[in-house]
């Protein structure tokens, strides 16, 4: 098989909260909206994440462990506008080895976003790319 395009949809009673989270912190674009599920764009047209209410007995996502990572040009900028905001920070942004910038917050549901952009890796971490 080979995918066009993979996004994640997450089974949640909150998708007005999420929606309204990722339009006003994250600049997302509503493509569909009919109450019990969500399109979200974000960016380029391959980004994109959908929420929709449980149906018919189906199970809520449980968010542990679950994390979205976010590539932006200036992570510096991205980090004082959501602080600006009131959002929790759930990781300090600091730089990491392995070759970024970062810092992470929490979705309603409790799925952690990772914010980072890019930066030169250690000579430890260098190893590991393949290119």
């Amino acid at each position: 098989m080979h995918a066009n395009i993979i996004s994640p949809c997450i089974t949640t009673t909150k998708v007005e909260e999420s929606r309204d989270f990722y339009v006003k912190h994250f600049g997302a674009k509503v493509t569909f909206d009919c109450g019990w599920y969500v399109n979200l764009q974000f960016g380029k047209e391959s980004s994109s994440l959908q929420f929709m209410a449980p149906q018919a007995g189906q199970p809520i996502c449980n968010p542990a462990g679950l994390g979205y990572n976010f590539f932006v040009d200036d992570v510096d900028a991205e980090y004082k506008l959501l602080m600006s905001t009131g959002l929790k920070l759930v990781m300090p942004l600091e730089d990491h080895p392995w070759g970024d910038r970062g810092f992470a917050v929490q979705d309603p549901n409790g799925v952690a976003l990772y914010i980072y952009s890019e930066r030169e890796p250690s000579s430890e971490f260098k190893q590991y790319y393949k290119t």
